[in-house]
């Protein structure tokens, strides 16, 4: 029997907490409330290092960003002949590519050419760096000449989508990845299809019980505030409509993709899954965009379809992290997994008990400008415990009874056992990856050469 399918559909900035299916009385996810039912659902997956070059190394990697020396936005990684293009190529696969790339150097209307920094995406390529002028849309295929989208760019990319699964090879399998770059920002109206601008305009969406529960705990960096101009805050309600919007649009196509699967036939032997990068705080703690601990940043949706294997509408506990997902995709398609690889699929896991495990983050920062910002954490189902690097100052939530993390557990005498089981479990991660927890400059200047990741906890290229 011919191995499965696999389509890869990730969007940008989606936390988990504005899905409807998870269980937001606001949002207008129809596709993914329908998608939930008929999928395995890690509610309690999390993104290893919530920014988007960091994320995507590791999901095309599986190795933590330590390893894979991508610590923050705006760098050229490294070409890994282990990477999962190279694997399902090599197992016969024909691999393909469709939106926002995001592992070149700086600059969005970027081409990145054919060869190794594709990482085993060879077979199909229409895709670019990245765009945040949603109604401009273009991308790549094998040569500099870029081709514009006509329309919204989500619905576009939609559309190239359908066009590459019409026409998708029938004699070996296909594996293919589709980065949607909504919601991410800019939130704005004119960044919006004007179609859909009626039905948001006036959505009453409330305040989170921790918006004005800004940097509660003592010695936490005030990210944003000192990044980001005051019109982002004074524009709240229409940021906070416009992520919603974006939402919509991404879960309309979502279904749309859903849908062609189950009209072409492919349904029943196609891994089909729907994930995003990392979340979006939106206002959350007066904080904005990603990089930090917080459930609204590093919580994300992720929901995996494959009928032949899984029943409808299981949940699991399982706190699936970035580099447990290209093992657990090879694991499934009974691919071997590279000896390299350092997550750990969870495919027996699921098979015999619904228990959930521990996740271990590591928090790099975004760029230079939040120097001091970096973290590291460990999180299972009830408990994330954090690290600061500059201070080594400790936090503790339950975030199981106390979702908005509200109360730091971290002085409580009576949690001092806990903290130090966690304690332990974090620094023995640190120590099997030999992560050193440097600052952010400290990685540019050592693994870096002109915008190039040259190096990293595992790799130097220098020495290849």
């Amino acid at each position: 029997m011919q191995r499965p399918n696999i389509v890869f559909v990730f969007a940008d900035q989606l936390r988990y907490q504005s899905c409807g299916y998870a269980g937001d009385p606001h949002q207008v996810t129809p596709n993914l409330d329908r998608l939930a039912k008929e999928s395995v659902n890690f509610h309690q997956a999390v993104s290893v290092f919530p920014v988007c070059t960091p994320y995507r190394a590791s999901l095309f990697t599986g190795k933590y960003p330590s390893s894979t020396g991508v610590f923050n936005n705006g760098f050229h990684c490294m070409a890994d002949s282990d990477a999962i293009g190279h694997v399902l190529t090599d197992a016969g696969y024909e691999t393909a590519y469709i939106g926002k790339w995001h592992l070149w150097k700086k600059g969005s209307r970027t081409f990145i050419p054919p060869g190794p920094y594709r990482l085993g995406f060879d077979g199909h390529w229409q895709a670019y760096n990245w765009n945040h002028s949603y109604k401009n849309g273009f991308y790549y295929e094998d040569t500099p000449e870029a081709h514009t989208m006509s329309g919204y760019q989500t619905d576009a990319q939609t559309d190239l989508v359908l066009d590459y699964l019409k026409d998708a090879p029938q004699d070996k399998p296909f594996a293919l990845f589709a980065s949607f770059e909504v919601p991410h920002p800019p939130n704005t109206w004119d960044e919006c299809p004007d179609e859909w601008i009626d039905k948001f305009k006036d959505l009453d969406i409330p305040e989170p019980p921790n918006r004005h529960n800004p940097n509660h705990v003592e010695g936490v960096p005030k990210m944003d505030e000192d990044w980001y101009s005051e019109n982002w805050y004074s524009r709240e309600e229409e940021r906070r409509r416009v992520y919603y919007l974006m939402t919509a649009v991404m879960d309309h196509n979502v279904g749309r993709i859903s849908d062609s699967l189950e009209e072409l036939g492919m349904s029943e032997n196609t891994i089909f899954v729907f994930t995003s990068d990392h979340g979006e705080m939106l206002y959350a703690h007066n904080r904005m965009q990603k990089r930090i601990f917080y459930e609204e940043s590093i919580r994300v949706p992720f929901l995996m379809r494959w009928p032949q294997k899984f029943p409808l509408g299981m949940k699991t506990d399982v706190c699936l992290n970035t580099p447990d997902i290209m093992p657990m995709l090879l694991d499934l398609a009974d691919v071997p997994i590279p000896e390299s690889v350092e997550g750990v699929s969870p495919v027996s896991q699921l098979e015999t008990s619904n228990e959930g495990n521990i996740a271990f983050m590591q928090g790099m920062s975004e760029s230079n400008f939040f120097e001091g910002e970096e973290w590291r954490a460990v999180r299972d189902v009830q408990y994330i415990y954090v690290r600061m690097r500059t201070d080594n100052r400790e936090l503790l939530f339950d975030h199981q009874n106390d979702p908005y993390e509200l109360v730091d557990l971290s002085k409580d005498p009576e949690q001092e056992s806990r903290l130090a089981h966690y304690r332990q479990i974090l620094d023995a991660r640190m120590h099997n990856l030999n992560d050193r927890f440097e600052s952010t400059s400290w990685y540019t200047e050592n693994w870096t050469v002109d915008d190039r990741i040259v190096r990293s906890e595992t790799r130097d290229l220098e020495q290849e």
